[in-house]
């Protein structure tokens, strides 16, 4: 009896982290996969993404580094795109 409480113990809440980093990574992924598109389409690289709730919405927020003018510093563009 003890045993089976031991197990239960760690089972349980094993199961409910195991639940919910599964469904994280493919929104990350996609959130990944529109960072690289945007990334593309301003001809810059991508830096960091990362997905955030804003007004009850599921976004990502796409950092890119843009060449600068005349080969001066990257600039830093940040974009906000629905997660879906």
């Amino acid at each position: 009896m003890k045993t089976s409480r031991a197990i239960a113990r760690f089972a349980v809440p094993g199961l409910l982290l195991v639940g919910l980093l599964g469904a994280q990574p493919a929104a990350a992924a996609d959130c990944y996969s529109i960072g690289q598109q945007i990334a593309d389409q301003n001809g810059g690289q991508l830096a960091n993404v990362r997905e955030s709730n804003r007004g009850g919405q599921t976004v990502c927020v796409i950092v890119v580094l843009v060449p600068g003018k005349d080969g001066g510093r990257p600039r830093r563009q940040e974009f906000t795109v629905p997660a879906n």
